[in-house]
């Protein structure tokens, strides 16, 4: 049987209106498996579990009425903790983050959307500090680990609530996104998350990494995806930069139309400039494989070649990324700074040197890549990548013991381009390495047809090609911070 931590929102919902188990039932669930998950991984900052309850007990009168609140009318949710959530500090991470210097009084625009529509608030996730590496470790709260193997990472940024996800502590998360912070996670930790086409879901506040920063949907499957996106892409006018109204219909509406005829652009290192490791290549080659089957046009291409072969989009990807998290701790003190996590402050020091003219330089590189994806996309529908070249490494580590990386970018060259361009892109399972471990597929769409993105991705999983056998993770084998259920 089926256990109530592993339905996905909509069986959930669906649930709930036919009266076979309530939102009380679900939420407890989810809160069970949020102690695995916090036993295990080390995956949550806050657990609140008597507001969760008293939430969803309303939910459930609400469904016995007739009258749900909306589409999560008492679906347990989760909320990466550098999104505010009302009723709690946000700490980012960070030991210079005072919680008694907040008005926790306001929701950011995406959890404001999801509390209007009924869902449950399980508590905060963990990021690393300020959100500023592609890992989840932090000086505040810890290392998270891997719900298919704790000694390994979960990713980053949005690691906790991958994890979340992943061990059935609620079907829906919101992470956020500026290099590749929802699908790097996705892929470690075997679930579906998209990255919107920026402006796409609005944003406050507004993000020191500029327009490079994405708040997305992270989930059991593309299908929750877009019933997420349906709820959280309302407009909210505290975002000067989102876009305008959705398309009539939605997310979910042709979710089901499938990718026959479609033209789908397959590429295996997207320029070659990282080795892609055997078990990920030939899972993402299956993936192509399995599209050509359900009826697309796949062919093998490289896109915007001469950019992302070279080191010209990493470069301008640093001057950016670097700049803005010096921004972030422009105003601490020198006592405040030694508390840093130390990768944090070296690139820091390195973006408080860059000047105007370097940035500009780097905006210029960045039009440049996003012109040539545009004219990619006048041929192809989508683009096929891996979302990574490989699967998850040492817990606690910014890059893979004995690597020749110096920082997480060298080994997410697959992601953050599509941050610089602002394309909508998701990370689908596609299979698991033979150590066990999730290995994700990306998808990436021209700016605007997210729609695209879900729809191929469900497509995906209704062939049974997304699907991976749950994790089942034992205690962490060692001991690190762990959350207070209701505390800061």
């Amino acid at each position: 049987m089926t256990e109530l931590s592993d339905l996905t929102a909509v069986r959930l919902v669906e649930g709930y209106a036919s009266g076979a188990f309530s939102p009380v039932e679900a939420t407890r669930a989810a809160l069970d498996r949020a102690d695995t998950a916090q036993a295990a991984v080390n995956a949550f900052v806050r657990v609140d579990a008597e507001s969760a309850l008293e939430q969803a007990a309303e939910a459930e009168r609400r469904w016995h009425r007739g009258e749900p609140a909306g589409l999560l009318d008492g679906v347990p949710v989760t909320v990466k903790d550098l999104l505010p959530l009302r009723g709690g500090p946000t700490l980012r991470g960070s030991r210079t983050v005072r919680a008694d210097s907040q008005r926790w009084q306001e929701d950011a625009p995406s959890v404001a959307r999801m509390r209007e529509h009924g869902a449950v608030f399980l508590g905060k996730t963990t990021t690393p500090e300020f959100g500023w590496k592609g890992v989840t470790d932090s000086p505040r709260h810890g290392v998270t680990g891997n719900p298919y193997d704790p000694a390994r990472t979960a990713g980053g940024s949005s690691g906790g609530s991958a994890a979340a996800v992943a061990l059935g502590a609620g079907p829906l998360s919101l992470g956020t996104d500026g290099g590749g912070s929802v699908r790097i996670p996705a892929s470690f930790c075997g679930v579906f998350a998209l990255k919107p086409t920026y402006g796409r879901v609005p944003l406050y506040p507004a993000s020191p990494f500029g327009t490079l920063a994405h708040v997305g949907p992270m989930t059991r499957d593309a299908a929750d995806a877009a019933l997420l996106m349906d709820v959280i892409t309302a407009p909210d006018a505290r975002d000067w930069s989102q876009l305008g109204p959705v398309p009539d219909g939605g997310f979910r509406e042709g979710l089901g139309d499938g990718v026959a005829g479609l033209r789908i652009a397959y590429s295996p290192d997207l320029g070659g400039r990282v080795p892609v490791a055997p078990d990920v290549a030939a899972a993402v080659r299956r993936t192509a494989e399995q599209l050509a089957e359900l009826g697309a046009h796949v062919e093998e291409s490289e896109p915007a070649r001469e950019l992302l072969r070279g080191s010209a989009a990493e470069e301008a990807f640093h001057v950016l990324w670097f700049s803005g998290a010096a921004r972030v701790i422009q105003h601490l003190d020198p006592e405040q700074r030694a508390q840093l996590d130390p990768g944090l402050l070296e690139i820091c020091e390195r973006g408080a040197r860059y000047s105007a003219l370097d940035y500009v330089a780097a905006v210029d590189v960045r039009m440049a890549l996003g012109q040539a994806m545009g004219a990619f996309h006048a041929s192809y529908d989508l683009l096929l990548t891996p979302t990574l070249p490989i699967t998850a490494f040492g817990a606690g580590l910014e890059v893979p013991e004995d690597s020749k990386y110096t920082r997480w970018t060298g080994w997410t060259p697959f992601s953050y381009p599509f941050n610089l361009t602002q394309q909508p892109a998701a990370s689908v399972p596609c299979g698991l390495d033979r150590d066990g471990l999730p290995i994700g597929a990306q998808l990436v769409a021209a700016r605007h047809a997210d729609a695209l993105v879900l729809r191929a991705a469900h497509a995906l999983y209704e062939s049974g090609a997304a699907d991976l056998p749950a994790p089942r993770p034992a205690p962490r084998p060692a001991p690190r911070p762990a959350a207070t259920p209701g505390g800061s």
